[in-house]
C-alpha cells in the first residue's frame, strides 16, 4: 500500500499585507534598527510556518525565508561575494543589502529573472572568490522552526549545479570546477543538518527542466554520487519544476531519496507512463500549481494522482504544489471588493495548502471524506466558466500584421518629422511615484477625495516633471504614469476580461511586489486609457511626449491567466485591444509610441524545442497591437534582462523602431552580442541602474556609452536608463539624469569633432 504524504516546497516571504516589504524598507530608511527587523521578519516566518503546520503538512519547509533573494543568500552563505564589497564583513546584514542595492562606490550586482518566471534573482559573481561556508541559513532556519513551533522542518536549498549555472564570472568550461569548489561546502549543510535531526532536505535543481549537455548531466551525476557517498542520515528529495525533467532516464537514477517533479508544466506524467519510476524512491507530485491563482479541479487533480500512482508504483508519494508558493499571494480572505464569481474560482498560498490537505485526505481515506471540498471546488469552477467573463466573441486576430514601409524610409519620415539630435536622450517611461502620490491614490480609492481632485493631483504632478525634464534638456519626454499603479494591473483594470485584486501582491525583486491582475475571459478594448493624459502631457510641452503603452506579451506573462484559456489567443485579443488604444493616441497627435515587452524573454519555454512556436506567437502580437500606424509614428521598446543573443531574431521580427534594452548591471556583456549580432534598427543600452538607490558618476556613463559606440552606430543609438524610475526618489532621480545628458552631451561634442576632422 502507498503511503501518502503532504508537503510544501516554499512559501510567500511577504506577509498577509506586505509586512516583510515594510518592515526592510524602513531598515533602509533608517525608521528602525537591525533588531527590529529581525525581531519582525522572524515573527511572519513563525505565522507562515504556524499556518502549515495547522494544515497538517507532513513535510514544512524551512530555509525559504529571505531578506532579498534565496540565490544571494545562497551566494553570501558561501561567500560568494563580488571583489567591490569584500573589504566588508560578509556575514553582516548591510554587506548583503550592498551587493543587492549597492553603494555610493560599488554598483549593485547584476539582477535577472528567475527561469520563465518575473521572480528576479540576484546574479553570483564567482570570479575573484574563494568559496567557504560563513553561515548555514538551513541550520539556523530548521532549528528555529524546531526550538519555536517543534516542527521538523524540510530545509530548502538551492542546489550546486543550478546555482553554478545561474552565476557568472567563469568560461564555460570551468563550470565543473566551481562545481567541485562548492560541493565540499554543500556537504558540510547537510552532515551539519543531518546531525542535528533533519530527516529531509530539499535540494532545487530546476536547471534539470532545461536542455543540459552531456558533460553537464554527468556534472549532475558526479554532484549526487559525490553527496551520497560522504554525507550520512539525511534523506535528499531532488526537486525540479517549470518544465518536464530532461535526461529522465538518468536523473531517476541519482543516488537521491526521492524525486520531486512539476505535473502541472510539461509533461512528466507521460514520461512516467513510458519509462517508469524507481519503486525505492519517494516521488514528489507536484500537481497544485504553485505559479498561478485559480482554484483547482480537485476531481481532476485526483484523477491525475491516481494515474500518477498507478504508473510510478512507489511506496510513498507526496502530494505537493509544482514549485515554491513564492510566486502567489498569500489569501485571498482579506479581498472584499471582488466580484464573488471571480472570488470562488481564487486559490492563493493559504487556499493552495488547503487543497494540498483535501487531496491528501482522499487518496488516505476516499474521496467521500472530503465530498463537500470537492463538490464546492466544482461549484466555483462551473461558475466562472458559465460567467459573462466567457461568454463574449473575441475579435478574429490576423497573421500577416507588418509595418507598410521598411525601417529605414521610416526612420527617415520620422526624423524629419521628430528632428532629434544625435544621441538622443530619453528615459523609459514611469517617473517617482512618492509618498504623496501613493497617499492621493489611496485617498481617491477610498473615496475621501473625488475623480475631480485626483486628476487635479495627477495633472499637477504631471506638468511639475514636464518642467523639470524640460530643464534637464531631455530630448524626448514621458508623462510619468502618476495615473497608474503599476504597469499591467493599469490595463487590467481598464480592459474587459481582467480583475483586480487588493491585496494580491507578489515579490518581483527586493521589496518590490507587484499585483498582477486576473485575467478571467475573454479579452475587449472598451474606450481610450491613456490617450486624456499622455494629450495632456503633451499639451504642456514642444518637445515629443512618448506615449506609454505595456505590450500584449507582457500583460499576458504578468497576469495571473486561467488555466482554461488558450494563452495564445488570449495574447492576440490583449494586442488587438492594444491596437485600438495606439490608434487612439496617433489620432491625438501623439508621434512616438512606447510598447513595452520586459517580459518578451522570461516567457520563454526551459525547453528549447518549444522555442519557435512562442516566439512566432509574440512576435505577431506585438505587430498585431503596433503594426497599422503610419510609418511617422515612431514606435519603442522596452525589454528587461533579455539574452540578446539568444532571442535577437523575434526582437528584430518586432520590428520597433527604437528598442531599449535593461542592461546596465551586464552592459559590457550586452555589447558583446552586437558583435556578432548586426542589428539596423535604434537601440538604448540602459546607461545606468535604476535598480539602486546610488548616482551615478559622470565617469561611469561615459564609459558606458563609449563601449557601446565602440560596436552601435552613434546614428543609432538613445541614452536612457535601464528601466522605469518609478521606485526611485526625486532627488536621486534628478541628480542622475542631469549626469545622463551631461554625458550624453559630451559625446555629441566628441563624435562632432571627430566628423568635422
Amino acid at each position: 500500500m502507498t503511503t501518502i504524504l503532504s508537503a510544501n516546497l516554499g512559501y510567500p516571504r511577504i506577509g498577509e499585507k506586505r509586512e516583510w516589504k515594510k518592515a526592510i524598507e524602513a531598515f533602509w530608511k533608517g525608521d528602525i534598527n537591525e533588531a527590529s527587523l529581525l525581531s519582525q521578519t522572524k515573527q511572519l516566518r513563525l505565522e507562515a510556518l504556524k499556518k502549515q503546520k495547522e494544515q497538517g503538512l507532513d513535510l514544512i519547509p524551512v530555509a525559504d525565508f529571505s531578506f532579498y533573494d534565496h540565490v544571494l543568500d545562497t551566494a553570501v552563505a558561501f561567500n560568494i561575494i563580488p571583489k567591490r564589497f569584500q573589504h566588508h564583513d560578509p556575514s553582516a546584514l548591510s554587506t548583503y543589502f550592498a551587493i543587492a542595492r549597492g553603494e555610493k562606490d560599488a554598483v549593485a550586482a547584476e539582477m535577472t529573472k528567475w527561469f520563465n518566471t518575473n521572480y528576479h534573482y540576484i546574479v553570483p559573481e564567482l570570479k575573484d572568490t574563494e568559496p567557504k561556508l560563513i553561515e548555514n541559513r538551513a541550520l539556523h532556519y530548521y532549528q528555529e522552526a524546531k526550538q519555536e513551533l517543534d516542527i521538523d522542518g524540510k530545509p530548502v536549498i538551492v542546489g550546486p549545479v543550478t546555482f553554478v549555472k545561474l552565476a557568472k564570472g567563469y568560461q564555460e568550461d570551468e563550470l565543473e570546477n566551481w562545481v567541485n569548489k562548492l560541493l565540499p561546502l554543500y556537504e558540510q549543510v547537510l552532515q551539519e543538518l543531518a546531525e542535528a535531526g533533519a530527516t529531509w532536505v530539499q535540494i532545487d535543481e530546476p536547471v534539470l527542466g532545461t536542455n543540459l549537455s552531456e558533460k553537464e548531466i554527468e556534472i549532475v551525476e558526479n554532484v549526487y554520487q559525490t553527496i551520497a557517498q560522504n554525507v550520512n542520515g539525511i534523506q535528499i528529495l531532488l526537486q525540479t519544476y517549470f518544465e518536464t525533467v530532461q535526461n529522465y532516464k538518468r536523473v531517476i537514477q541519482l543516488p537521491v531519496s526521492g524525486i520531486g517533479l512539476d505535473f502541472v508544466h510539461g509533461d512528466n506524467l507521460s514520461i512516467i507512463q513510458k519509462f517508469g519510476f524507481p519503486s525505492d524512491k519517494v516521488l514528489g507530485a507536484g500537481i497544485i500549481n504553485g505559479r498561478n491563482v485559480w482554484r483547482a479541479d480537485l476531481e481532476e487533480k485526483y484523477q491525475l494522482l491516481e494515474e500518477i500512482k498507478q504508473a510510478a508504483s512507489v511506496d510513498t508519494l507526496i502530494v505537493q504544489p509544482s514549485c515554491s508558493l513564492l510566486h502567489v499571494p498569500v489569501t485571498k480572505q482579506l479581498e472584499e471588493k471582488l466580484d464573488n464569481v471571480v472570488k470562488g474560482g481564487l486559490s492563493f498560498a493559504d487556499e493552495k495548502l488547503t487543497e494540498l490537505h483535501t487531496l491528501t485526505t482522499a487518496l488516505r481515506d476516499g474521496k467521500e471524506t472530503v465530498k463537500e471540498a470537492f463538490l464546492a471546488s466544482t461549484q466555483a469552477i462551473d461558475g466562472l466558466n458559465q460567467s459573462e467573463y466567457r461568454n463574449q466573441t473575441p475579435e478574429a486576430a490576423r497573421q500577416d500584421a507588418k509595418r507598410d514601409l521598411p525601417f529605414t524610409e521610416r526612420k527617415k519620415r520620422q526624423q524629419e518629422k521628430l528632428n532629434l539630435p544625435l544621441l538622443p536622450t530619453t528615459t523609459i517611461g514611469s517617473l517617482p511615484q512618492t509618498v504623496e502620490v501613493k497617499r492621493t491614490r489611496t485617498k481617491w480609492r477610498k473615496g475621501e477625495i473625488t475623480n475631480e481632485q485626483y486628476e487635479q493631483f495627477v495633472e499637477a504632478e504631471t506638468k511639475k516633471w514636464i518642467q523639470i525634464q524640460e530643464d534637464l534638456d531631455l530630448d524626448v519626454l514621458v508623462h510619468g504614469e502618476f495615473e497608474r499603479t503599476d504597469m499591467v494591473e493599469y490595463f487590467g483594470e481598464k480592459l474587459k476580461g481582467f480583475a483586480v485584486t487588493e491585496f494580491g501582491w507578489v515579490q518581483s525583486y527586493g521589496s518590490r511586489c507587484v499585483k498582477p491582475p486576473l485575467l478571467a475571459g475573454n479579452v475587449e478594448w472598451e474606450k481610450p486609457i491613456t490617450v486624456k493624459e499622455i494629450a495632456y502631457a503633451q499639451s504642456l510641452t514642444d518637445k515629443p511626449v512618448k506615449g506609454m503603452l505595456t505590450g500584449p506579451v507582457t500583460i499576458l506573462n504578468w497576469s495571473f491567466v486561467h488555466e482554461g484559456l488558450p494563452r495564445f489567443n488570449v495574447q492576440d485579443q490583449i494586442a488587438l485591444a492594444l491596437e485600438k488604444e495606439v490608434l487612439a493616441l496617433e489620432e491625438a497627435g501623439v508621434g512616438i509610441i512606447q510598447v513595452d515587452e520586459p517580459a518578451l524573454r522570461e516567457g520563454l519555454p526551459l525547453d528549447r524545442l518549444k522555442w519557435p512556436a512562442y516566439f512566432d506567437a509574440a512576435v505577431n502580437a506585438f505587430l498585431l497591437a503596433t503594426s497599422t500606424v503610419k510609418p511617422e509614428t515612431q514606435i519603442h521598446t522596452h525589454m528587461c534582462y533579455s539574452e540578446f543573443g539568444e532571442i535577437y531574431e523575434a526582437i528584430d521580427g518586432l520590428d520597433a523602431d527604437v528598442i531599449s534594452i535593461e542592461t546596465s548591471r551586464s552592459h559590457g556583456e550586452m555589447v558583446e552580442t552586437f558583435e556578432t549580432n548586426d542589428y539596423k534598427k535604434d537601440i538604448g543600452l540602459g546607461v545606468y541602474d535604476i535598480h539602486s538607490p546610488r548616482v551615478p558618476t559622470l565617469e561611469e556613463l561615459e564609459a558606458n556609452i563609449k563601449r557601446a559606440l565602440e560596436t552601435i552606430d552613434v546614428e543609432q543609438f538613445w541614452i536612457n536608463p535601464d528601466c522605469g524610475l518609478k521606485t526611485r526618489q526625486e532627488p536621486e532621480t534628478i541628480a542622475a539624469l542631469e549626469k545622463m545628458v551631461e554625458a550624453a552631451k559630451l559625446a555629441r561634442k566628441e563624435y562632432a569633432a571627430i566628423k568635422q576632422n
